[in-house]
């Protein structure tokens, strides 16, 4: 699948990614109250976590910390213990 295919699917697309309209304390402070919110046993270790993001760092979907293949946050999704990545990237 290519970036038209997953931009032309509604439910792949994210509705409030105008990420260079959020103030970027704002956005940061956001993903990690979230992290912090999440329980252990819904947590990756901290080591797969760094691995993920470091996976997510090389990709092409990538974009000001959102996946333009699926739309979720990246530090969100790499967090998840049962989270896949689309592309099976991890």
């Amino acid at each position: 699948m290519n970036i038209m295919e997953v931009n032309a699917n509604p439910r792949n697309r994210c509705y409030r990614c105008l990420l260079e309209e959020i103030d970027p304390v704002s956005y940061e402070r956001d993903i990690r109250r979230i992290l912090d919110m999440m329980r252990p046993g819904e947590k990756v270790h901290e080591n797969l976590y760094q691995m993920r993001l470091d996976t997510c760092r090389q990709c092409e979907y990538l974009n000001n910390g959102t996946c333009t293949a699926c739309g979720c946050y990246v530090e969100l999704r790499a967090a998840g213990l049962q989270s896949r990545c689309p592309y099976k990237n991890w």
